[in-house]
């Protein structure tokens, strides 16, 4: 994953649901690494317009669906203080992260020694970085696993806002102590703001 080292300040400040419609409204040739990164750069989200798309949950960081065509899908990850995700990829499919709320650290890994017979491989940490709101980042194609960390030290809850393109419904987790991986079923928190049946919230 990697972000611009010294961003503008974004021009347009918008609400959610002004800012996924945007999105949404771009032709499907133009909806590329370098654009939509360039627009996540110039476009910040008004914080105050996600609390219809933000759980938390003490137990693990929630995923909530804010739209979804077939060409992308556009969620909220809402993160209490030192949660992180498992180390993972994203299937191949383009990724952009912002941050409206706090300050996400995110690491980045390069995968050595795969041996798809037996599902092992050899994680190396690489590229680190930090998402706020003025630095989105975007997952680079050649080094796509990655961890996202709410570290402790931040003293605070976050909230991101991730596009995915396409849509995915299962990604690949690693374990670096282990050194395995396997595919994992991804879920929903919530889906356009209601919290889903099946939801524990701790």
């Amino acid at each position: 994953m990697t972000s611009q080292l010294a961003s503008p300040p974004a021009i347009h400040q918008l609400s959610i649901t002004d800012w996924v419609k945007n999105l949404a409204a771009l032709p499907e040739c133009e909806f590329t690494l370098e654009n939509v990164h360039s627009y996540l750069v110039t476009h910040q989200i008004q914080p105050e317009s996600l609390p219809p798309y933000c759980y938390f949950s003490k137990g693990n960081y929630t995923r909530n669906l804010i739209f979804k065509n077939a060409l992308f899908e556009c969620m909220t990850v809402c993160w209490e203080i030192g949660q992180a995700s498992r180390i993972h990829n994203h299937r191949d499919q383009n990724c952009w992260m912002a941050a409206p709320i706090g300050r996400l650290r995110v690491q980045n890994y390069r995968v050595d020694d795969r041996d798809s017979a037996h599902s092992t491989c050899c994680l190396k940490p690489t590229q680190m970085l930090e998402m706020n709101s003025t630095h989105p980042a975007y997952v680079d194609p050649a080094e796509p696993v990655h961890e996202v960390i709410n570290l402790a030290e931040f003293h605070q809850r976050a909230v991101s806002v991730h596009v995915y393109s396409r849509p995915f419904d299962i990604c690949e987790v690693y374990s670096k102590d282990k050194g395995t991986y396997a595919d994992v079923p991804l879920f929903y928190t919530s889906e356009y703001g209601k919290l889903h049946p099946d939801a524990k919230l701790l």
